[in-house]
Parts: C-alpha cells; structure tokens; sequence
C-alpha cells in the first residue's frame, strides 16, 4: 500500500473527528449506575474535597493531559483560527493515547490576549493532570507558558518550543560522536527565529554551544540590527555576517525550520567537514537530502519527514514526556527533565533495533551512524527508555509528589507493556 496520501483520502480519515470517549468503568445495572453517579459518586466527591491530591486517585486526572491552542501559529498553515486548528489538536491527542496511553482533551480558545489566555487556562487546570500547549505563536508562547506554569501546580509544555528542541538535542549527541565534533568549538546556524528556533539554541547552548548564529526573514541577527523583537534579544551577537550565505560559511551545523529551499547546493559546499544539517521545514525541507548527497558525501543529515532517515518527530519526545511527569505526578516540567528526555533518545539510537520497526520502515539502514542517529516514532522501547528517565529527573529535581517512587519497578511495568 502507498504512503502517498491524497486530499481526499486526508478528508475521509477525518469524517467524524479522530477522538473520542470510552466508558473504563461498568454501567450495566442500577448498582452500576448508583455508583457511577448519584448516589454513590458523593463519596469520591467528600473525600477529595478533604484531600485535592485524591482527584489522582478516585479521578482521571493523573492520566488526562489538555492539549490547548488559540491556532496562531499551526505547523505549516500560520494563524487559521481556533475551530481550523481543531484537527491537528483531536491529532495530537491521538498520538498522546497511541505512543504513551494517555488520554487527552484538545480544547481551542478564542482568545489571543495573553493575560486572558493565561487565566483561561489556570481556571481549566483542576481537570488535567499536565496541559499542552500548541500552535500558539511567538512571542506570546513563551510568556503564556512561563506565567502559567508560575501559578498552577501540573506540568505545562509548549511542545513546539520543547519537543523539537529535546529531538534534534538527542541527533546532536549521537552526531557529535559520529563526526568527532565538540559543541562548545562548533558553529552553529539556526534559520528560524520562532518558538522551535529559540528553544532549540537554549537547549543546545545548555549542552555546552558557544556560536550560534541565528537568522530569521530579516537575515542574521546581529547586535545593533533594528527590529528583531525581544525574545530574540539572547541570541544578537557581533558578526559581520548578514545572510544565511554569509552564516553558512564554515558552520559546522544547520538548523532549519524556516522555509522550503532557503539552501543552496554551495552553501552546503561552503560548510565545515562532516556537517550537520536538520532541514526540517515541513513538507518540503530547507533542502533535500539527494541534494545534500550530490555535493558531498560526509554529511549527517535530518529531516521532519518520513521518507527520508533520521526524521526529527516530535512524537518522540511529547507522549513521553508527559507519561514520566504524570506518573510522578511532577509539577513542573524542568530542563533536566527535557534534557534526560534527550539523553535518553540519543541513547537507544544505539541499541539493536527490533524487527517490526525495520518492517515498518523497509530500505533503511537501522546501524548506529549517519543514516541512524534517531529511534524511528514506532520503536515502542521509547516508552520505556524516556519515560522512567523523565521520571527520574523529575525526582532528583524535586518536582515529584509521588513519595518513595520505585523506580524499577516503574520501568520494568513500562517494559512489559510493549512486549
């Protein structure tokens, strides 16, 4: 059967919405229904009402994630409005209860204030065990997501931000060793100053990156340039480089999540031995691969597609992320926690891959190296190698409310589920 998906096809899949409600419990009685709801449902009700933290006990919110958007910035389409978003949130939400089991509500809010959208989402909170932010734009994303997280007591994430910020972090590491690179002398050029760009160089100055230079519609951001906004303010640096072109030269790494195209064959010439290049404008890369390849042979290189290796997938890093700090119960999500995450992807890149992900995935080379620096989305192991190691992070942070949490324990039960 053909991967190719049609318009049509994409339309009919959709018929109905791809989420919906399953009852966990029976109801096929009176009884049945006296405990279910009245009168049998006051008991659960009383005792939380004496205990808040019994709602992850008697309730669904230590598995129940939100997936919350104001569509302002939706992958690939831009700012379509709160119901156009809908299907990419109900997606998401698919891929929470496919890759981790975890069940999750999209909800799409009309508001674009950001203060406004904050309080939103702080009086939904009771509901959720983690909320997920999505598709909302820069700068707005980081603000929302920092004064949310200050005033409630669950997890928040804008996986746009951190999700591809943790995924190329994990290609990085395994690059690093294949080509024999060092971070902290490497240049790095981001093209796409938005909520990815910006977490990912955070993330990768965190792994110890010392140049990066980053390049947005206007070109390289560059100390004394008007009118790039504050959140790009960390990453104006001094340089007499004024193009992607210009930036490209000698780079020793490329981050793309900007636009189709934007590279040439020469620039890719003009780079540094054995580079790296994530080309992840989606659908069509900042450059194709076959182009990267009819110009030099020494290249590690990454796309947001599946047809191509090394996809950069956020579905590696979101669904699992969330299954450790929930299973914690943490009440944040810390940079140690993103970073383990990372660490932990970057790790099982290393281990013999299973047969069913080689059928999934038939033509692909599955050694550790330049072909394979990143599990592939249906490897089921990346719930058990990143989860346990979120969770352990949460611990060492902190941010745990689960007491005397067995660690093993937890991670032999995750194993045993994608046997």
């Amino acid at each position: 059967m053909s991967s190719k998906v049609t318009e049509q096809d994409a339309l009919e899949y959709h018929i109905g919405g791809k989420i919906g409600i399953n009852v966990k419990t029976a109801c096929n009685s009176a009884r049945d229904l006296s405990m279910a709801y009245t009168p049998g449902v006051a008991h659960p009700c009383l005792e939380i009402e004496k205990d808040n933290e019994l709602a992850y006990k008697y309730t669904n919110k230590a598995n129940l994630v939100a997936v919350i958007t104001n569509s302002t910035a939706v992958l690939g389409l831009g700012d379509i409005g709160p119901v156009a978003g809908k299907p990419v949130m109900e997606g998401k939400s698919v891929l929470f209860k496919k890759f981790a089991d975890i069940d999750a509500f999209d909800i799409e809010i009309d508001e674009y204030d950001v203060e406004k959208l904050v309080e939103i989402c702080r009086a939904l909170s009771p509901t959720f065990g983690g909320i997920n932010l999505e598709d909302i734009k820069a700068p707005e994303c980081f603000d929302i997501e920092t004064k949310l997280q200050a005033i409630v007591d669950i997890p928040i994430m804008h996986d746009d931000q951190h999700g591809t910020a943790m995924i190329t972090s994990a290609g990085i590491i395994n690059a690093l060793e294949i080509s024999g690179k060092k971070i902290d002398s490497m240049k790095i050029v981001v093209s796409g100053a938005g909520a990815a760009g910006i977490a990912c160089a955070k993330m990768y100055k965190a792994l110890g990156a010392k140049n990066i230079v980053m390049v947005d519609s206007k070109g390289v951001i560059y100390k004394g340039r008007e009118e790039f906004g504050r959140h790009k303010n960390e990453f104006a640096i001094d340089t007499e480089e004024r193009t992607l072109a210009d930036a490209l030269k000698n780079a020793d790494m490329f981050l793309g999540l900007s636009k189709a195209k934007l590279v040439t064959q020469d620039m890719v010439k003009s780079m540094n031995k054995n580079p790296i290049i994530f080309a992840l404008a989606n659908p069509v890369p900042e450059i194709l691969p076959e182009e990267v390849k009819a110009v030099r042979d020494d290249v590690i290189m990454g796309t947001g597609r599946s047809d191509y290796p090394n996809q950069v997938n956020n579905v590696l890093g979101f669904p699992f992320i969330f299954r450790g700090a929930l299973d914690v119960r943490a009440t944040k999500i810390t940079e140690n926690m993103k970073m383990a995450a990372a660490v932990a992807l970057a790790k099982l890149a290393k281990e013999p891959v299973p047969d069913y992900v080689k059928a999934a995935y038939p033509g692909e080379n599955f050694s550790f190296g330049t072909d394979y620096v990143i599990p592939k989305p249906f490897d089921k192991r990346v719930l058990a190698w990143v989860a346990p190691a979120v969770a352990k992070a949460a611990i060492e942070d902190g941010v745990a409310k689960v007491e005397n949490f067995d660690l093993e324990a937890y991670t032999k039960n995750l194993e045993d589920k994608i046997k």
